[in-house]
């Protein structure tokens, strides 16, 4: 299960911040994760609360936030929202899409005290 090792850096992440902007507690983590990024979320739910026990951000809140897949088609032009890798463009039904959005893994904000 990678999703562990995910938690672990990501709570690596969070002491790192917590040492160089003086907070003391994490109580609240947005997470946002991209639909092609390969993550569990009910896993990195579960991981996140082990691998916090006895660092700042114990007891911390992870929020989840769901992006989704993006994509630029070649035929019309046009920046679109896939849902699957596969997809073909909704407005000219073209399939020459390069994916451009979905797999990202990133803290969009941390609630401290």
């Amino acid at each position: 299960m990678h999703e562990m090792s995910i938690c672990q850096s990501l709570v690596g992440l969070i002491a790192d911040e917590a040492s160089r902007s003086q907070f003391t507690r994490v109580t609240r983590v947005r997470l946002e994760i991209g639909c092609f990024a390969g993550v569990e979320p009910q896993a990195l739910l579960f991981g996140f609360d082990v691998t916090a026990r006895g660092t700042v951000a114990e007891g911390a809140a992870l929020d989840i936030i769901g992006l989704p897949g993006r994509a630029w088609c070649f035929d019309c032009n046009e920046s679109i929202e896939i849902d699957h890798q596969a997809a073909s463009c909704p407005h000219c039904e073209g399939g020459r899409l390069r994916v451009t959005g979905g797999e990202e893994l990133r803290i969009k904000d941390l609630e401290v005290i």
